[in-house]
C-alpha cells in the first residue's frame, strides 16, 4: 500500500526558505568551492538509495547534474555562472538542517526543496549543460575517435549553449523586473 501526499508552499513558505538559503551562502562564501562541492557530495552519498522516497531521488538526480555542472572538464563552466552554481550549493554545507536528515522518509525534505528552488534559479544553465551532453554522447555514439575534432565539436557546441544560457537568462530577469 502506498500513501500519496501532496502539498503546496506558498509565498511565505518559499520566502522563509528563500532566507535560509540567503543565509546558507552567506556562511558558505567562508568556505572553498571544494568544500561546498564535496558537502553536496557528501549529501548524495548519505541518501539510502534504496529506502528514499521518489520524490527525493528525483531531486537528487539534479543535485548530482548541478555538482557535474561543475566538475565536467569539456563544459568549462565560465566563472560567473560556476559561481552562481556554487551559491545554488550552499545550502548542503551547512551541517544543521531544518529536518534531521535521520528521519525516515522526511529527513531529506527540506534537501529535496532547496533542490527544487535552486532548479528553478539555475534553469538556463542546467538545461544547456543537459543538451551539452547529449551532444557529446551522441558524438560519443557515432564512433567519434578524432580528438581534435570532436574537442573543437565540442568546445563550439559548449559556447553557443553557454551563450543561450545567458540570453535566456537575460530575458527572464527583464520579464520579471
Amino acid at each position: 500500500m502506498t500513501l500519496r501526499i501532496s502539498f503546496e508552499l506558498d509565498e511565505s513558505d518559499l520566502k522563509h526558505f528563500r532566507l535560509i538559503m540567503h543565509e546558507a551562502r552567506q556562511a558558505a562564501s567562508r568556505l572553498a568551492p571544494e568544500d561546498i562541492v564535496e558537502a553536496a557530495e557528501d549529501l548524495l552519498n548519505q541518501v539510502p538509495e534504496s529506502g528514499a522516497p521518489g520524490f527525493i531521488l528525483e531531486r537528487l538526480a539534479r543535485l548530482r547534474l548541478m555538482i557535474g555542472m561543475l566538475s565536467d572538464i569539456e563544459w568549462r563552466l565560465p566563472h560567473q555562472e560556476a559561481k552562481r552554481v556554487l551559491n545554488a550549493l550552499a545550502y548542503f554545507a551547512e551541517p544543521e538542517d531544518l529536518i534531521p536528515d535521520h528521519i525516515p522518509g522526511l529527513g531529506f525534505l527540506d534537501d529535496a526543496i532547496m533542490i527544487e528552488l535552486v532548479v528553478r534559479e539555475l534553469r538556463h544553465e542546467i538545461e544547456a549543460y543537459e543538451d551539452f551532453c547529449e551532444y557529446r554522447q551522441r558524438l560519443r555514439d557515432r564512433g567519434e575517435r578524432t580528438p581534435a575534432s570532436r574537442a573543437g565539436w565540442l568546445d563550439t557546441r559548449r559556447k553557443e549553449l553557454q551563450a543561450r544560457m545567458r540570453r535566456r537568462r537575460k530575458r527572464n530577469s527583464r520579464l520579471l523586473s
